[in-house]
């Protein structure tokens, strides 16, 4: 006797459609949609003026001009783009792995069952990722103004503070000039995309600083929840087969606990990445890339670029750019984070036995 079909098909197949069709629909329409429309609009040079599809001066077609005046052509479009990478790339790369660092290690706090008061200290930890971003950039805008409330306690303890929404210089120009390099000295003056390398290297700004520790701040509690639910699905088993192997905490930390969060890891700080490049809000606030354009970031200068110069064409570019990096990013940092898991569990063995 054959065997009954069990795929879908006929009227479970039309069901099927039928249900998700709504959410395919809104989905077209209000992402898809916008998306092939940005990237037309990317494509000319339209002012905001007339309609995007109806040609004329105004909106006339020019291809990938937009897309190559950020990276060739010499102007202000150019350097503002690339001083906004710049920028963000510092960016990054310190509040990922902070991020991620802190996130993991409050998870592990409040996950030990010997800690009294845990709801308090989940509560607590998460607290700040649920307030406005909004308000608490207003809040830290105060508190590291140069008559702040930070500098007036820094002034108690003797300590002249720093000018923090004032000073462009880079950390790492600030680093270089205790050994006497000066500004832009000879070994730093190659153009790198119209920048000089003194400039790539200047490093995170004071008030880029203040925005990293607000960022770091305000996320760690949401990806704490990740890491808990993470520690609290892995078998029981495995703690007890690394007690029984008697190894210490933190070798159960590296060699067990680590290796299986690699979705949780990688998750975070993907989540991460994607978050980063395109932070926007605390920016907007804080200064809106003050000081000298040390805290602008491409999403900001995007919306800048749009709205305030009406350059729509450049500013839906440097979107697409930055979402093609995202792209590229979060696979690289994917195959890196995998495999340097692997390799920290490799390099000492497979753990305790279950």
């Amino acid at each position: 006797m054959a065997k009954r079909r069990t795929n879908i098909h006929g009227r479970e197949g039309i069901a099927g459609w039928v249900f998700t069709a709504p959410a395919i629909v809104i989905l077209g329409v209000f992402l898809l949609v916008p998306i092939l429309m940005a990237l037309w609009v990317s494509m000319t040079n339209w002012t905001g003026n007339v309609d995007p599809f109806g040609g004329g001066p105004n909106a006339a077609f020019v291809g990938a001009k937009n897309y190559s005046s950020l990276f060739l052509s010499d102007g202000l479009a150019r350097s503002d783009f690339m001083q906004s990478l710049g920028n963000t790339f510092y960016y990054v790369l310190l509040v990922v792995p902070l991020q991620t660092a802190t996130s993991l290690l409050l998870a592990l706090i409040v996950n030990d069952r010997f800690l009294k008061g845990k709801s308090f200290f989940r509560t607590a930890f998460y607290f700040p990722s649920v307030t406005s971003s909004i308000a608490i950039s207003t809040v830290f805008l105060f508190l590291f103004s140069n008559t702040g409330a930070v500098n007036g306690l820094l002034k108690l303890l003797g300590i002249d503070g720093p000018e923090w929404f004032s000073d462009s210089r880079g950390l790492l120009h600030l680093f270089f000039g205790l050994f006497g390099a000066g500004e832009n000295p000879d070994w730093a003056q190659g153009q790198i995309f119209g920048r000089s390398l003194w400039d790539w290297l200047s490093g995170p700004s004071v008030a880029m600083c203040v925005i990293i520790f607000l960022a770091v701040w305000t996320t760690t509690g949401t990806f704490m929840l990740m890491f808990l639910a993470a520690l609290q699905d892995l078998p029981v088993e495995v703690d007890e087969a690394a007690m029984m192997d008697g190894v210490s905490p933190w070798q159960k930390l590296r060699l067990v606990t680590v290796p299986m969060l690699k979705p949780a890891l990688f998750l975070v700080i993907t989540l991460g990445v994607i978050g980063t490049w395109q932070v926007f809000d605390q920016i907007y606030v804080m200064g809106k890339g003050a000081p000298a354009g040390t805290t602008m970031t491409p999403a900001f200068l995007s919306y800048n670029t749009s709205f305030k110069s009406n350059g729509w064409g450049s500013g839906a570019a440097m979107a697409f750019i930055v979402f093609l990096i995202i792209v590229l990013l979060t696979g690289w940092q994917r195959r890196l984070t995998l495999r340097a898991v692997d390799l920290m569990h490799s390099n000492h063995g497979t753990g305790p036995t279950p």
